[in-house]
């Protein structure tokens, strides 16, 4: 499995994005697929994690509320809607995918394959 990550961009605060992480190759539904995010002189950190057939999800408390992931197997494409964008979550955001079965996979260490990051920035 192969990843993608588009759909970062520009946004004013309070504003929404919707980035999709496109896989190639086989077994992708069988993937547990987290979004992580690295700001700026931060460590990376998780953002939201989504089980083989999107029965489970997790986020980050932060993200709670304002962030929905979701997955199309079809398309073998997970998505992470963020609303109420704040400057604070401007950041690489990076997609990540884990051949295990579903724990609640929230530490980078878990995933083993890694899409290049897409940059969402959050103006004031």
């Amino acid at each position: 499995v192969q990843l993608q990550a588009s759909g970062g961009g520009l946004v004013q605060a309070g504003g929404s994005l919707r980035l999709s992480c496109e896989a190639s190759g086989r077994s992708f539904s069988t993937h547990t697929v987290g979004w992580f995010r690295q700001a700026p002189g931060k460590e990376r950190e998780f953002v939201a994690a989504i089980s083989f057939y999107g029965r489970f999800t997790r986020y980050r408390d932060s993200m709670k509320g304002r962030s929905a992931i979701s997955r199309d197997n079809a398309k073998s494409t997970v998505y992470l809607q963020m609303n109420s964008l704040k400057p604070e979550d401007t950041a690489v955001y990076y997609c990540a995918a884990d051949s295990s079965p579903w724990r609640g996979q929230s530490i980078d260490r878990e995933y083993g394959i890694w899409g290049q990051g897409t940059l969402v920035t959050v103006s004031s």
